[in-house]
């Protein structure tokens, strides 16, 4: 049995931020499924015993429970002694992107691949879906200008800004991001892809969108 358990789901872009720190770091750990079509997350034992908020990724080591991707890449980094900086100001850096792709990206990306994919055509609110694509362009935007010439957002591997602003980029489902728009965000997702380990969502993690048809 794995000493780390994630309780996450395939389809989650903030569980594969954290599922992929876990496998790179090499740390011992195993995801369990976590059921948010069926309705688990919603359910007072889920609330009660794993996460108040509802939500997954949940990260349990021994007696200790954490939530938030972006707490456990810490969590991960504090256990390994990867990915998380090499100094003050690279950690302030990794830092910086994290609550910027929380904010900007993941969080637009997330709803609007839901929106899009994951609700009856009929139901889909087509000026919510363009407006919070037009926001992601801006962030698109953003993140493709900070990879010009640089192979990682922070110093000269990947770290947990990496893995952050990645979350979303690997998923099929379309929800307004096309690779080859952005050559800098293509060639850095190849770099990402390319490292010892790495995993596509749906192979790292357990729940698929073609289970439920």
């Amino acid at each position: 049995m794995a000493d780390i358990k994630l309780y996450c789901m395939g389809e989650s872009g903030n569980a594969y931020k954290a599922a992929l720190a876990l496998e790179l770091s090499g740390l011992d750990w195993e995801p369990v499924f976590v059921d948010f079509f069926g309705g688990e997350t919603r359910a007072a034992e889920f609330r009660d015993d794993l996460n108040v908020m509802g939500e997954v990724p949940v990260m349990v080591h021994g007696d200790l429970t954490l939530t938030q991707s972006g707490v456990i890449q810490d969590y991960v980094s504090e256990l390994s002694g990867k990915f998380g900086g090499k100094d003050k100001a690279e950690k302030r850096e990794i830092l910086r992107w994290v609550l910027w792709d929380n904010h900007k990206m993941s969080s637009q990306a997330g709803m609007t691949r839901f929106l899009m994919n994951f609700i009856p055509e009929a139901k889909r609110p087509a000026e919510v879906i363009a407006f919070t694509q037009a926001r992601l362009k801006a962030a698109y935007a953003t993140l493709n200008a900070a990879l010009d010439g640089r192979d990682w957002l922070v110093g000269d591997s990947i770290t947990n800004a990496d893995m952050s602003c990645c979350g979303y980029l690997f998923y099929p489902e379309p929800f307004g991001f096309d690779r080859k728009d952005w050559p800098h965000i293509d060639r850095w997702l190849d770099g990402i892809a390319a490292l010892p380990g790495w995993k596509h969502p749906y192979d790292l993690m357990p729940g698929n969108p073609s289970d439920r048809k």
